[in-house]
């Protein structure tokens, strides 16, 4: 399997990004845009396989601010314009005029809104998966299935919350166990190779543009919401989450019935990262998603 690897001139530095199999047919690329900010493209890794079996070019890449695009100590960048101009400006060094995206967790978050305010051509098909419309909305389910958590760690939780203060080793723990149960495991040494590989997480990129945790949306993407603009969309989109996501049911169901050309996948046992802890079915999803909508 052939992969390319280089890096964009951006906003003075370089963004990397891999680029796996080739186009054969009429097959449209597929473009990842990865979570955080900051997660790096390592895990979508898991999906090489989707370039060989299906005969189509998979694009990947680091966002400036993290992985091998990494740039720290400028907080001014950590916005949502310097990334979906940087995903603009990548399809523009690259040649991307007809392609299917796909967006998990915050990059679902970048992807509608590009889809919403920027009004790109060439886009085939939307995948959002584990994403969400709105930041308000991410918020009230986390804060939600924090109640499902055992008193003590519900307590700590809201404690650090009302001091602003995330070092107590209590409230660590409590939020390790929420991130267990609705992100991700730990990884072993069975995991796929791409999560074992150290990675340079982009920490400064996620609490300027995020907040200092998952329940806490205080960062520049605060604002966001596209709620009203969801009826307008007017590409097809697959909607993906899993039963036990950080992207609850409620939320991809809200997109859902919303969105006037979706449909809508439940990996009922999964977390928040379907593609991972369900690659098989994954990958057959893609393959017929993306060939119905070539």
């Amino acid at each position: 399997m052939e992969i390319r690897e280089g890096y964009m001139p951006y906003l003075g530095y370089q963004t990397y990004y891999r680029i796996v199999g080739k186009k054969t047919g009429n097959k449209k690329p597929l473009v990842l845009l990865h979570g955080g900010p900051g997660s790096t493209h390592n895990y979508f890794e898991v999906l090489d396989r989707l370039a060989e079996e299906d005969g189509r070019e998979l694009v990947m890449y680091d966002q400036i601010g993290c992985g091998k695009s990494y740039v720290e100590n400028r907080p001014d960048l950590w916005n949502s314009k310097t990334w979906i101009e940087e995903l603009a400006a990548l399809r523009e060094h690259l040649g991307l005029d007809e392609v299917h995206i796909l967006g998990q967790s915050w990059g679902g978050m970048q992807l509608l809104e590009y889809v919403c305010n920027y009004k790109p051509q060439g886009l085939k098909s939307l995948i959002l998966s584990s994403t969400l419309p709105a930041s308000w909305m991410w918020g009230e389910e986390q804060q939600r299935m924090i109640k499902e958590l055992p008193q003590k760690m519900q307590d700590a939780i809201r404690k650090a919350l009302e001091d602003n203060d995330y070092s107590n080793p209590e409230y660590i723990a409590a939020e390790a166990e929420y991130m267990l149960r609705h992100s991700s495991g730990k990884v072993t040494e069975d995991s796929p190779e791409c999560l074992r590989r150290p990675k340079k997480a982009g920490k400064e990129a996620y609490v300027t543009a995020w907040g200092p945790n998952e329940y806490t949306p205080a960062g520049t993407l605060k604002e966001y919401d596209v709620t009203g603009q969801l009826k307008d969309i007017k590409e097809p989109a697959l909607v993906i989450n899993g039963g036990n996501d950080l992207c609850t049911p409620y939320i991809a169901k809200y997109m859902y019935d919303r969105i006037p050309n979706s449909r809508w996948e439940l990996f009922r046992t999964c977390r928040h990262m379907c593609f991972v802890e369900d690659t098989d079915r994954y990958i057959g999803l893609m393959k017929e998603w993306l060939n119905e909508y070539d």
